[in-house]
């Protein structure tokens, strides 16, 4: 009767015997088993639960079920002639089941269309959830597989039934990364407008901004916070991704993200800046009034013009400090970069360059924008600088009436009121500047005021005295501009000193004066028509024979 059973279908080497047992264990067909798998998970809160009572709820299910497995393991060693096979079938059968019912209930995928709001976790809860819950069941995986699961590729089957969240997970990562940033923008926008309702005339008064944004008051804080999104981002990544080559690619992506959150979020902020330093230009000009006007409109005037002064100084320690808090951010991304996201990139040829570039350009843009914020900062500078020289500079400053009587080796009240302005509004600049970026901005500011005081000085008539009062003006600035640690201003301002000797010396002495100095020839003889006896002394017929040596 043998030849009957290769005709007997259940008799396929035991194979629908141990399907048939494993179907029949409770867990697979007790109804209160599968209702209340979720409920461990997710408890009271429902699908609102955070993701570290998920994590904790599937930690305890998931040890349920591998210590039901092991007792099974247990029965199924002593009853079966093939264990390994029917191991096998189990723990497929618990992974493709119980495990697969317990995700599709706990991983529902938002629309990107109509994001969830942030206030009930947005995005970021989804993507939370879906990295502990892959996370524990990978450790599910590893103690099945330490139980015995025959030939079962465990690791295969377990990636299988994530594969449609991770294939979209870069997009709805990218997507959460910009609702949190776009959240905390709303939010900064919110408290910048409470504050300034409650200050309202208040700060206006004291020369703040009349357009205050709240990217405007950058915050080391808030770029911290970007940085500590993405690098949760990153563990995410490294959690679902194995291979090198799309870890680095997705790794970049995040990084990406990141670079256009912190470019944006510093660019605007210093932009509003120098929103500031706008308005307290339009300030000045506003102030500027003709020659020929009555006492009261210049009293006014010059009211004005020290209001628009103070708002202009409040609006350059303003800009300094937020390019100091922007240098602080960045430093902070490429620690972050140089910590974190170096290593994962560098494995794969290419990947690191690429990036390296990236936060190249992003950063140039915020160099860029401080740039230009630096060099409304000079002119706001200069600007004052100006308005102090003329009207604090009298004629009679180097053109004494009289001039017979003993010189004042004190420096001119113009020059003390700039020189304790330019020490009180630098002192901000010389604490938020470091390395290229300050020695370019002083060595500019430096070359300005140096042109500025030529300029300035070339409108009055000096005497031998009122050469003296000018030398000593400027061993004045002289020995405040070396504090630029600027070498060629200090020279210039070195060569300003040895011009004013125009002045000083007897007309006949004057050709011997360029023989050691060529340089200041071209500034020296215009500044010597500027001596008190230029025409009396004859010095024009003595500067033709200067000019044809």
């Amino acid at each position: 009767w043998l030849w009957f059973l290769p005709m007997i279908p259940q008799f396929n080497r035991g194979t629908s015997a141990m399907q048939h047992y494993v179907a029949t264990r409770p867990m697979f067909i007790d109804v209160e088993i599968m209702n209340t798998d979720i409920q461990v998970v997710l408890g009271d809160d429902g699908p609102q639960a955070d993701s570290s009572s998920i994590a904790e709820g599937l930690s305890i299910l998931y040890k349920e079920i591998a210590d039901t497995v092991r007792k099974e393991a247990t029965t199924i060693m002593a009853v079966f002639p093939s264990p390994n096979e029917v191991m096998s079938i189990l723990v497929q059968r618990v992974l493709e089941q119980r495990v697969t019912a317990i995700l599709d209930k706990l991983l529902i995928r938002p629309s990107l269309a109509s994001l969830p709001p942030v206030e009930e976790g947005g995005l970021l809860h989804y993507l939370r959830v879906l990295s502990v819950a892959y996370d524990k069941t990978e450790e599910l995986a590893k103690e099945l597989q330490s139980i015995g699961c025959g030939d079962l590729d465990i690791e295969g089957l377990t990636e299988s039934i994530y594969v449609s969240h991770k294939d979209e997970y870069t997009e709805f990562e990218h997507a959460s990364l910009r609702q949190l940033y776009q959240s905390k923008m709303a939010e900064l926008r919110a408290e910048a407008k409470q504050q300034s309702e409650s200050t309202g005339s208040i700060g206006r008064a004291k020369g703040a901004s009349l357009n205050t944004s709240p990217q405007q008051l950058i915050s080391v804080t808030v770029v911290t916070e970007f940085v500590r999104w993405n690098e949760e981002a990153i563990s995410r990544c490294t959690l679902l991704f194995s291979q090198p080559t799309t870890v680095a690619a997705n790794v970049r992506s995040i990084f990406a993200c990141l670079l256009d959150q912190v470019s944006q979020y510093l660019t605007v902020g210093l932009d509003g800046a120098r929103e500031s330093l706008n308005e307290a230009a339009a300030m000045r000009d506003r102030y500027v009034i003709g020659t020929s006007v009555s006492r009261r409109v210049a009293a006014a005037a010059a009211s004005a013009a020290e209001a628009a002064a103070a708002a202009g100084e409040s609006s350059f320690r303003s800009f300094m400090i937020a390019v100091q808090r922007c240098a602080s951010s960045v430093a902070y991304l490429q620690q972050y970069f140089s910590n974190t996201i170096s290593r994962l990139l560098l494995p794969v040829d290419g990947a690191h360059p690429s990036a390296c570039e990236d936060m190249g350009s992003a950063v140039s843009v915020v160099e860029a924008a401080a740039h230009k914020g630096l060099l409304q900062c000079i002119d706001t500078v200069m600007c004052e600088v100006e308005r102090l020289l003329s009207s604090e500079q009298k004629a009679t400053d180097y053109r004494s009436p009289d001039d017979g009587a003993a010189p004042d080796h004190r420096p001119t009240n113009a020059c003390i009121r700039i020189v304790a302005y330019l020490s009180r509004v630098l002192e901000v600049a010389f604490s938020a500047l470091e390395g290229l970026n300050k020695q370019s901005f002083l060595t500019e500011l430096g070359n300005r005021l140096h042109k500025g005081l030529l300029n300035h000085w070339q409108k009055f008539t000096f005497s031998p005295s009122g050469g003296l009062r000018l030398k000593r003006d400027i061993t004045e600035y002289g020995e405040f501009v070396r504090s630029f640690n600027a070498p060629s201003i200090d020279e210039k301002f070195e060569l300003l000193g040895i011009m004013a000797n125009v002045f000083i010396v007897a007309p006949e002495s004057l050709a011997s004066l360029f023989e050691g100095t060529p340089s200041i020839r071209k500034d020296a003889l215009r500044f010597i028509q500027l001596r008190d006896d230029y025409k009396t002394a004859k010095i024009a017929s003595m500067l033709n024979s200067i000019m044809s040596e």
